[in-house]
């Protein structure tokens, strides 16, 4: 999803790469957190009734059916294709990976996008970035927030600019985020309005001159940013909702398709790059091919430094980071920083000024 088509092109000083240790500091699920949920909303079984699994991916099944009978109709195929997710989850690297590895069956893929959309709308709602329905200004609680990556992000973006200047900030920098979730989108929305006081218009305006592309989709739209299939952050879809935002969400080999995504753009992005920093980001293959093109890299190409946190990294599995970045993308390894067990919030708080946007 790009907010912005005309920031599209634009040099970027600073890009962002995000990956699920990012939402982490703001209490969403990691990759075996979210296998764990999936496995558990899908393990739809029945004795006389429903006795497990998650009730609104049920009806979901039964819509589906339906839409294609025309009458009530046998769900039996999708809760077997539910069961085969939620037996080999321990085993899968990712749900992603696994619904990649059975790409071509509609099922799989069907059951475990509806997991998907169920399970991250379910985390936004129990993160730090809800917004208490008690909360008579209807605000975040910034507090919480300001030892989290967002805040530390928002601070780099605003430092030593008035809001009217926004727009000429924002068309320096670009976001990669590989989460299914609006994280990053809500949190700007919503820190716009309670640091400069403008209205929820203005906000929104202002955002649409950062470009943001999530090439494996997200579970919907956000209400301010109008289009089609909107959903507020965190909030509990309709069996219906669920089953057309369930085809929102893009497979390994759907975001990697020129024809089916924003990978041109997400690539231009990159290339366009003065300095890179990812953020929780595993560095999985599949994804850095996504981000960059397989080509042959005989000396580094670029003068980009590049910045990461790398918590989970060993040593030996950092210098194999360095090494695909170079002959991917050509990033001289020299300059790749991956700063191992350090969290997101860190890494912007010790690259305070190479990552300055002034």
């Amino acid at each position: 999803m790009s907010l912005e088509v005309e920031s599209q092109g634009t040099q970027k000083s600073l890009v962002l790469v995000i990956g699920a240790g990012a939402s982490f500091e703001a209490k969403l699920p990691l990759g075996s957190g979210l296998k764990k949920r999936i496995s558990d909303l899908l393990d739809i079984r029945y004795k006389f009734q429903r006795e497990s699994g998650d009730a609104l991916i049920d009806q979901a099944f039964r819509d589906l059916v339906q839409q294609s009978d025309g009458r009530a109709g046998d769900i039996n195929p999708y809760l077997h294709a539910s069961w085969r997710i939620r037996d080999a989850m321990p085993q899968a690297i990712s749900i992603d990976n696994f619904i990649d590895a059975h790409r071509g069956d509609s099922l799989i893929e069907r059951a475990g996008k509806l997991a998907i959309v169920r399970s991250i709308l379910e985390a936004e709602e129990k993160s730090s970035l809800t917004i208490d329905s008690g909360n008579i200004y209807n605000r975040l609680n910034f507090g919480v927030l300001q030892a989290t990556w967002f805040n530390s992000f928002f601070q780099l973006l605003t430092e030593n600019c008035q809001f009217e200047s926004l727009a000429q900030r924002f068309a320096r920098v670009g976001v990669v985020c590989f989460n299914y979730d609006r994280c990053i989108e809500h949190y700007l929305f919503n820190a716009l309005q309670n640091y400069y006081g403008v209205t929820a218009e203005a906000a929104a305006q202002a955002l649409t001159h950062l470009e943001i592309h999530h090439p494996y989709g997200t579970v919907g739209r956000l209400p301010w940013m109008g289009g089609e299939q909107q959903i507020a952050f965190g909030v509990e879809p309709s069996a219906n909702q669920l089953v057309q935002l369930a085809e929102r969400i893009r497979t390994f080999t759907e975001g990697s398709d020129i024809a089916e995504s924003d990978i041109s753009a997400v690539r231009a992005v990159l290339n366009g790059a003065e300095r890179i920093a990812f953020l929780g980001f595993a560095f999985h293959r599949l994804n850095l091919e996504l981000l960059f093109p397989p080509q042959a890299m005989g000396v580094p190409t670029r003068v980009c430094p590049v910045f990461a946190t790398g918590v989970g990294i060993s040593e030996a599995d950092a210098a194999v980071v360095r090494q695909e970045l170079f002959q991917l993308a050509g990033l001289n390894p020299n300059s790749t920083h991956i700063a191992l067990e350090m969290p997101c919030s860190k890494l912007f708080e010790d690259y305070r000024r190479s990552l300055s946007l002034r």
